[in-house]
């Protein structure tokens, strides 16, 4: 459930459309995984310590998550690291760069978390 952080390639201009894509698949990716409800009910036992979800909540989260799947990528939340892989011209992903993409899907659970 860890976005691909091995994706690098080298010596390449990256245009800021195709970093956005790599971004959306990446981000894409991470929300399919959780679109399947065991990885769903594991990470909200791992990150939220909430083993009780029930079928509403979870559908709700879902279809949310579904929403997120077809929506633009947010450009000032990837700011960052679009400067990065325009900087370095590698899209190496590295952890500390992971979080972002849980921090975007952490804002839909948060409001599933009581």
């Amino acid at each position: 459930m860890h976005p691909d952080n091995n994706v690098k390639v080298d010596n390449i201009k990256w245009s800021h459309e195709t970093i956005i894509d790599l971004i959306r698949k990446i981000r894409n990716d991470l929300i399919k995984d959780f679109l399947d409800e065991r990885n769903l009910m594991a990470y909200f036992v791992e990150a939220f310590n909430h083993k009780d979800l029930s079928a509403t909540k979870i559908e709700f989260i879902k279809k949310e998550l579904k929403e997120l799947l077809i929506a633009p990528v947010d450009v000032v939340h990837y700011a960052g690291l679009v400067d990065h892989i325009k900087q370095t011209d590698t899209a190496s992903l590295a952890d500390h760069n992971e979080k972002l993409f849980y921090q975007e899907m952490e804002k839909i659970f948060r409001k599933y978390n009581y």
